[in-house]
Parts: structure tokens; sequence; C-alpha cells
């Protein structure tokens, strides 16, 4: 090997391995360095992430984001918030563009294992449905032969509406849109004979028509769609600053910490489990990388999981969805709401 071929190489190697480094440094020291979490929503989806009179951001996906900030930084204020449309979802968290991807988005095998993306957790159990014009005299989706719907592309529900279509010999054509603004505005102009989400989005797209009453949602629920969160791939370190975020919320719910009486419950309480839960006891903040007082600064700013839910999505929100009876209740009251064990 001549001398500029040595050195050649010995360049590539030095480039080689500042590229691994580059892409080897934890999202949490990024975060921390940055001085806030990026995350990763949608334009528009009441109780999940819209905007509100004041220009806030609200709703479930956004309080996990700002429960993640409080944990790492004790303020609930240190996250910014990037609306991407469907088709930029990945892509904008593989790019390291955002850290966090909480928007309403289905956790499937293809999306886990091909996007390079690990999903968390499920904070919210749902189901693809049908939504229709009262007129229209539709009152089962076995009756949409031959209709048109309106979908979303790219997402679960267009491939499970065309599943079902041919599973019941239905026929039903699909109207794709990038845009679920622009999607919703085709179904009310009635460019469409039925509209397909999620049936909480379908809720909250009944809430936000002209006139909510000229419209149903059919009884029938053709999918099971587990809304999860996500993060990029083999960053076991951040992962667990993330999941663990949401389990405290959950946790403290079980155990009965809310954001009233969190302060009382921190200087009182004689559990082990809860003085653990709230950093009075025990140093497994230390595993994750966090203060002491991570998940009581967690409940504190942003509230149980109970919380979350019912100011969001709840009887008394706008969406009006009860809680009793459904797979969202703890698991002790016969849902799937439960969290892993603090020890």
């Amino acid at each position: 090997m001549n001398k500029f071929s040595m050195v050649l190489a010995a360049t590539s190697t030095l480039l080689a391995a500042n590229s691994y480094a580059a892409d080897t440094v934890s999202t949490l020291d990024a975060v921390k360095e940055r001085g806030y979490v990026n995350c990763v929503i949608g334009n528009s989806f009441p109780g999940f992430y819209s905007l509100n009179k004041a220009g806030e951001w609200q709703g479930m996906d956004i309080d996990i984001c700002r429960g993640v900030a409080s944990a790492v930084f004790g303020d609930v204020s240190k996250v910014k918030f990037l609306p991407v449309q469907w088709a930029q979802s990945f892509t904008s968290i593989k790019s390291g563009k955002g850290d966090i991807l909480s928007k309403g988005m289905t956790w499937t095998l293809s999306r886990d294992a091909a996007q390079g993306l690990d999903f968390l957790d499920t904070y919210f159990y749902d189901g693809q449905g049908f939504m229709v014009r009262k007129d229209l005299g539709v009152k089962s989706v076995k009756e949409l032969k031959g209709a048109t719907v309106c979908v979303l592309t790219g997402t679960s529900s267009e491939l499970n509406i065309a599943d079902y279509s041919r599973a019941h010999n239905l026929d039903i054509k699909t109207v794709v849109f990038d845009d679920s603004s622009v999607r919703n505005t085709a179904f009310f102009n009635k460019n469409c004979d039925a509209l397909t989400n999620d049936k909480s989005g379908l809720a909250a797209q009944r809430s936000a028509a002209p006139n909510p009453d000229d419209y149903m949602v059919l009884p029938e629920t053709i999918s099971k769609e587990a809304l999860s969160f996500a993060v990029k791939q083999n960053d076991s370190e951040w992962a667990n600053v993330v999941k663990w975020t949401f389990a405290a919320m959950v946790a403290a719910e079980e155990f009965g910490v809310n954001s009233k009486n969190v302060e009382t419950m921190r200087a009182e309480t004689q559990s082990p489990v809860v003085r653990r839960l709230l950093g009075t006891e025990g140093d497994l903040h230390t595993g994750l990388g966090l203060p002491q007082d991570w998940a009581y600064q967690v409940i504190k700013n942003v509230g149980n999981y109970g919380e979350i839910y019912e100011r969001n999505v709840g009887p008394n929100s706008v969406l009006g969805i009860d809680r009793e009876g459904t797979l969202n209740a703890l698991w002790k009251d016969g849902g799937m709401m439960y969290a892993k064990s603090f020890r």
C-alpha cells in the first residue's frame, strides 16, 4: 500500500468512526443539551392533539409529551410540538427531527419492524368505525355496498377497509386524502357517503361538524387499534425514559396519587411503593438518568392517567367517551391499563 492509499484509508476510517459516534449519541443526552423535547404530532385530532382558543396545544398525546418534559427537566413547558402530515410521521423520528412520535398512531407489526421505530406502550385502546349522514338511511356497515368512503392514505384504516370490503363483498370505493382536514371537509361536503377512522377520531370529527346531530357513527367496530407512542429504534436509554414516564402516570392512578394530593402523599405516605414512585425512597431514578423526583414532577405537572383521560376524552370533554367497562379502564376495573412494577 502506498502512502496515498494509507492516508486515504486512515481518513475513511476516521470519518466512519465520527459518523458512528454521531449516530450513537443518545437521545436523552441530545435532549438535555438542547433543553427541550421535540414531540411529533399531527395537525388536529381533538382530544389527542389540537389547538385551544388561546393557541395552546392540548390532548392526550400532548400530555404524554409534557409528562416526558417534566420527567427530564421538571418543567412542563420544555417541549416543542412539531405537527407533520401522516406521510412524514416515521421519517421525522428516524431523521432525528423528533424525539417522540405521539399522534394517535396504531401499533402494527409493519410499523414496529420495518420503519426504524420502537413502539413502547398503548395509551388508548380504540377500534375502527364508520360515520354517515343520518339522511343516508344506513344503520349498519353491511348496508354500505358500493358506497364511497373518505379515508386518510397510508393509515391502518385504509388497509382495514379494503380487507373488510373484500371479506363481506361490499365493493366499497375508497377516496383517499393526504390531509385529515381535507378528508373531513370532503365528507361534510357530501363528496363521500361515509367517513372511516378510529372511533375516537369519529367522535372528534362529529363534534366539530357544523351540525353534529346530522351524523351518526355506525355500531360496528371492524378492527383493534392500539394507539401508542414510539421513539427511534435501538435507543433503549431514551425508550426507558418515555415508557416509564407513562407507567408513572398509570401507577399513580392505581395508588390513588393525583396532581391535587401528590404533595401530601410525598410528605406523608408510608407506602414503600408510593415512596419509590415519588422518589422519597430508593434509587430507581439512577437507571433512567433522571432526577430523583422525576415521577413526582410528572404527576404534579400533568397528572395521573385518569386525570389525563378525563380532561381530554372523558364524559365531560368534547368527545364524551366513557371509560367504564372499556379496555382503557384500570386492570382492577376490568380494563387493560396497568403499570409495570416500580421496584
